[in-house]
């Protein structure tokens, strides 16, 4: 029987996502149905984008998964129409970019190269870098994309801790977890990369007091989300040189207001949500897997758990 897919995003998703789409299907074997504009009743399951105009599932009769095409969940979790099978996107195409992309901005603040680039004013400077393995780097969230930074910086040499809301095991990576084991995460970061969902639980994990337990003069890299720092707190902590710089490429609301302070700080680099993006392809065959998967009666892979939000 012909399995239909309903495609549920901006319009202009539609384009870039289309071929690669029916590629992947086609090479997982699926007979499929792949539109826009189905009747709800004949929906088999919906490739989703939480900005759609879909937001109440319940005609969706037979509907058996959602695939959600971001990695983030945060906006669809809550929906009491969802009652199937929730996926949350994870890609490797994504989870490569945005490593290339932390590990990128992680060398910069490593190295120190920014006094470089911005002080093209006559000064000799000759300051050599640690290496490395004399630079310790946190990541609170390990996820895929915690995961696969911590692998490569750890391979660069960086002596790296990971922590996670519960207890988990990371090979060749120091793995700390819940309340107590944030403090100690912090207060050897000299470079902490954010890489936490977005839930009640994590908001505002940089605050106050955790910014106070970091190293003096730490730096901070956010491709995660906004809403784990207090914007307020993080100011304060940079202008006492508590915090030495912060990279920030998520913010609580984009695109971030042009009078929004972060713009004007000298300790702080701004960059458009661009750490990472699905990416059409690898995120095409993430989708027919999933399909397959449903079709033969199989798990589903990246399944949200409602109960933590992601």
């Amino acid at each position: 029987m012909t399995v239909k897919i309903l495609f549920a995003a901006k319009s202009d998703r539609w384009s870039t996502y289309k071929a690669p789409l029916e590629k992947a299907l086609t090479d997982a074997n699926i007979d499929f149905d792949l539109r826009t504009d189905f009747a709800p009743s004949e929906v088999d399951y919906i490739i989703y984008a939480p900005n759609s105009d879909v937001q109440d599932f319940t005609p969706y009769t037979r509907l058996k998964a959602v695939l959600n095409l971001w990695a983030g969940v945060e906006n669809v979790t809550g929906n009491t129409t969802l009652t199937v099978p929730l996926a949350r996107m994870v890609d490797h195409g994504l989870t490569r970019g945005m490593t290339e992309w932390v590990v990128g901005h992680t060398l910069r603040h490593h190295l120190g190269m920014d006094a470089h680039i911005n002080g093209q004013d006559g000064i000799w400077r000759t300051e050599f870098p640690p290496l490395a393995q004399e630079r310790p780097v946190t990541i609170l969230g390990m996820g895929e994309l915690g995961q696969d930074c911590a692998r490569a910086l750890s391979t660069l040499g960086f002596p790296v801790t990971g922590w996670s809301r519960s207890a988990k095991t990371v090979d060749g990576i120091t793995m700390r977890h819940g309340p107590d084991g944030l403090s100690v995460a912090l207060a050897s970061a000299e470079i902490l990369i954010l890489l936490l969902p977005d839930t009640p639980a994590t908001q505002n994990t940089l605050n106050g007091t955790t910014l106070a337990q970091m190293p003096h003069g730490a730096v901070i890299i956010n491709p995660g989300r906004g809403s784990l720092i207090d914007d307020d707190a993080l100011l304060a902590a940079l202008d006492s040189g508590q915090i030495g710089h912060a990279t920030l490429d998520v913010f609580r609301l984009e695109p971030l207001n042009k009078d929004h302070p972060f713009w004007a700080h000298p300790g702080v680099t701004v960059t458009p949500h661009i750490a990472s993006e699905t990416r059409p392809i690898t995120a095409s065959q993430v989708i027919a897997e999933n399909v397959r998967r449903g079709e033969a009666g199989e798990p589903f892979l990246h399944l949200v758990d409602r109960a933590q939000g992601y």
